[in-house]
């Protein structure tokens, strides 16, 4: 062999070799009256994972597409379902506002979580998610009706000229402004006491939405602001949440996309070739969780200056989050959004406008934690399915030296040894993987 002294075969290593054969050696000693030996056998060839790519890869392809399409239903569900108890617990925070404690950490709410479940059961945490999601279902359709009967579109690219982002902006502040009542009512849902209420029919929503728009000018209850004073700042706080989270969307994209064609050529493994669709898949879905990310830490001080004064007037009654056992009433009476914004400042300090900062936190965690472990079982789970591979036959070796070796052909030598050099062309190699 090549180790052995006083021999020095030659090893061709072409440029025809099949993707995965790099570096694969196959000598063939023939010596005076030494029987021929077998080549070597498949095990020293490429690994069953390879040979699939290779034979495979409309399959594989597929396989990649189907993980992304998960990965994205997923990302949905977490930001809606399964990381909604942060969502309740912020909010209550928001509305809080003679609290002691502020929660700008997330695991000062372990504590809290475990008082809240022993003494109104883990259901306490998802209260008010049949109402946000009719909310949210009600918006999308308002939004696809309105793009069809009317030329404002309901979706813009960065290549859009400015009378199309014009239109585009009226679409969604007109849809925000339609469920301004239903977003108020729902509110009120998601931080209401199950101790001091029953839960709520589907129709209560509708209800009290309506009652909210009728006092559009006075107010029919107490300290309750009149819907002109809650519409204005919630339509301008969900265009400009909007647009911005569509800016970093866009931003993390194009980063994402620049690493790793960077990566990709630093490996020598790319030219400047696109990504595959699911590349783009994958890459989509993390920028959504950014931008979804960036928008609510960076607008939450507005966030909670909106939701105190739609809770206003509204007599309702939240958990105390300061000890997870008490509850205490809203009683607020600010004039708008500035006498809002003035009041918590000067009687809660600047932090008071980031109460439950820690819940965010807590959700993003727990949202990223979702998308990387349903990654990985989702992979494995492909991995698991994956149809085998018929086994891989050997070649018996022919009794005549010069081709001892299927189709590698020898290659004569000075020093007593025959190399066998692969084939010449990539056909004739692959028809050692049939």
């Amino acid at each position: 062999m090549a180790g052995m002294s006083g021999m020095g075969p030659e090893v061709y290593f072409g440029p025809r070799y099949p993707k995965g054969w790099e570096g694969v050696e196959v000598t063939y000693s023939q010596q005076a009256g030494a029987p021929p030996r077998s080549c070597p056998p498949f095990a020293s060839f490429p690994t069953s994972r390879r040979i699939n790519q290779l034979s495979s890869p409309i399959d594989e392809g597929n396989t990649k597409k189907y993980i992304s399409a998960g990965l994205r239903f997923v990302s949905v569900a977490a930001e809606h379902l399964l990381t909604y108890p942060f969502v309740v617990l912020r909010r209550q925070c928001q509305v809080h506002h003679c609290s002691r404690y502020y929660h700008l950490l997330p695991f000062s709410f372990v504590p809290v979580i475990v008082r809240l479940h022993q003494r109104q059961g883990i259901s306490c945490l998802w209260k008010g998610i049949g109402s946000v999601l009719i909310v949210r279902g009600i918006t999308l359709f308002v939004e696809d009706v309105l793009s069809k009967l009317t030329p404002l579109p309901k979706e813009v690219t960065w290549n859009s000229s400015l009378k199309t982002w014009g239109q585009h902006i009226l679409l969604k502040c007109i849809s925000l402004a339609i469920v301004t009542p239903l977003y108020s009512a729902s509110l009120v849902e998601t931080v209401q006491s199950k101790i001091a209420s029953d839960d709520p029919s589907p129709l209560a929503l509708f209800v009290e939405a309506f009652d909210r728009f009728l006092a559009w000018g006075c107010p029919y209850k107490g300290r309750m602001l009149p819907f002109w004073a809650l519409v204005v700042p919630t339509v301008l706080f969900g265009a400009i949440k909007h647009y911005f989270s569509m800016v970093v969307r866009e931003v993390a994209i194009r980063i994402i996309h620049l690493n790793q064609k960077i990566e990709q050529r630093k490996r020598s493994s790319l030219s400047n070739e696109l990504p595959a669709e699911q590349s783009v898949q994958d890459i989509e879905v993390t920028a959504s969780v950014i931008a979804l990310i960036s928008s609510d830490a960076v607008f939450y001080p507005l966030e909670t200056i909106i939701h105190r004064i739609h809770l206003q007037g509204t007599r309702t009654i939240i958990d105390n989050l300061d000890n997870g056992f008490a509850v205490i009433p809203i009683l607020t009476n600010y004039g708008g959004v500035f006498d809002c914004y003035a009041t918590t400042v000067s009687e809660e300090g600047t932090l008071g406008l980031y109460k439950g900062f820690g819940a965010l936190i807590f959700q993003f965690m727990t949202h990223w934690a979702i998308l990387k472990v349903s990654k990985f079982v989702m992979i494995n789970i492909a991995d698991a399915f994956a149809p085998p591979l018929p086994p891989l036959p050997l070649k018996t070796p022919s009794k005549q030296p010069p081709a001892p070796c299927g189709d590698f052909e020898p290659v004569p030598s000075t020093s007593g040894c025959q190399s066998l050099r692969p084939p010449r062309s990539t056909t004739e190699g692959y028809r050692l993987l049939s």
